[in-house]
């Protein structure tokens, strides 16, 4: 089977920026691989997402409960995954599917709406939920952009915000604290993005993220 790698991060991380750097560094070194950002908006098992965050189901994330939501995104990914990239995970031994967002996206992002009390029941019921119940690919490695809010604010609002999630400040701070939490649980690798106080530069974070992806691969730099 090929290796599943996923790069999370809150928004306004730099995720896209860093996984097209990967993608393209893998291919560069010969190593097979397919490529896939979710939510698939554009997709019918995408549609339900995409309204949950115009605000069609209510203008704030905690309108729609945490079990809810995630059941939209995990629908995505289970289309995704039988329709589109099943047969290379299967068969390709020595390839990887390179995810920008996956299952942990729902960790971070619908347990932010959760009580931390609540959170690990969540957590459990969502791994079963999506790798058992569901049969999608248990990741091989979940890698972190640890960006705080402070930092990714600057980017989300140079971009301008586009959705419920990225429009609540409030929510994304909730959405790091959940990360932290979530990323200690699972013991998922975390990228620190931050060097004193500034935003290290992106070519710097590419390599910490393809220092980690080469591991994961038993490739030696």
């Amino acid at each position: 089977m090929a290796k599943t790698i996923v790069l999370e991060g809150i928004d306004g991380s730099g995720k896209s920026t860093q996984f097209a750097l990967a993608r393209e560094a893998l291919n560069r070194l010969g190593v097979p691989n397919v490529s896939y950002k979710f939510p698939r908006y554009d997709t019918p098992s995408g549609a339900n997402v995409r309204r949950y965050l115009d605000g069609d189901f209510g203008s704030r994330p905690e309108d729609v409960g945490a079990y809810a939501a995630s059941a939209f995104y995990s629908v995505d990914r289970v289309a995704s995954f039988r329709s589109e990239w099943h047969t290379f995970y299967e068969e390709v031994e020595n390839g990887v599917v390179l995810l920008d967002r996956y299952t942990p996206s729902n960790a971070v992002h619908q347990g932010a709406k959760l009580p931390p009390e609540e959170r690990k029941a969540y957590y459990d019921w969502l791994y079963h939920f999506e790798f058992t119940m569901l049969g999608l690919p248990k990741p091989d490695a979940v890698l972190i952009l640890k960006v705080p809010p402070a930092y990714s604010r600057k980017l989300t609002h140079a971009r301008g915000a586009e959705d419920i999630h990225e429009r609540d400040q409030t929510y994304i701070e909730k959405c790091y604290a959940s990360m932290m939490e979530a990323a200690d649980y699972y013991g998922w690798d975390m990228i620190d993005c931050i060097e004193g106080e500034e935003l290290l530069p992106i070519d710097a974070i590419h390599e910490k993220v393809m220092a980690k992806i080469l591991g994961v691969l038993g490739i030696a730099k």
